[in-house]
């Protein structure tokens, strides 16, 4: 099966409350084994410390990874009716997954982790960019 996405990107955010581990486990169940992830400190408002977690996947057998595990247990159905409102003019395609249940093992639509994907479109118009994503969730 082909993939028409260029890349996707996951984020997510560990707050001082979190234990790094555990979120990073969670941003891990949607990637290949062994996969890097970045890790980036900053300072929230009340000068805590927050630590971005970020993965960019290009090749296309770990992209197919992660729709995989995205499709396996996260509102599918769903997401194909939204895609209008999902992807944007610039062909990229988003949602935002629940961190705990992904730590549980388990992809759902929710909050805590960022998923945007850029979808391949030619040309590279809105249009046919829902439709490829339209089918890449089917």
């Amino acid at each position: 099966m082909s993939v028409p996405f260029h890349y996707v990107d996951l984020r997510t955010f560990c707050y001082d409350t979190e234990d790094e581990a555990r979120v990073e486990r969670a941003l891990r169940y949607f990637l290949p084994e062994e996969f890097e992830v970045q890790r980036a400190e900053s300072t929230g408002h009340n000068g805590d410390r927050i630590v971005v977690l970020s993965a960019r996947v290009e090749k296309a057998d770990d992209v197919r990874h992660v729709l995989d595990r995205l499709r396996e247990g996260a509102d599918v159905e769903r997401l194909r009716e939204e895609l209008d409102q999902r992807v944007n003019e610039n062909c990229a395609f988003m949602a935002h997954l629940d961190k705990q249940a992904a730590f549980g093992g388990e992809a759902r639509l929710g909050e805590g982790i960022s998923f945007r994907a850029k979808v391949e479109a030619y040309p590279a118009k809105r249009e046919a960019a829902v439709e490829n994503a339209r089918d890449a969730l089917a």
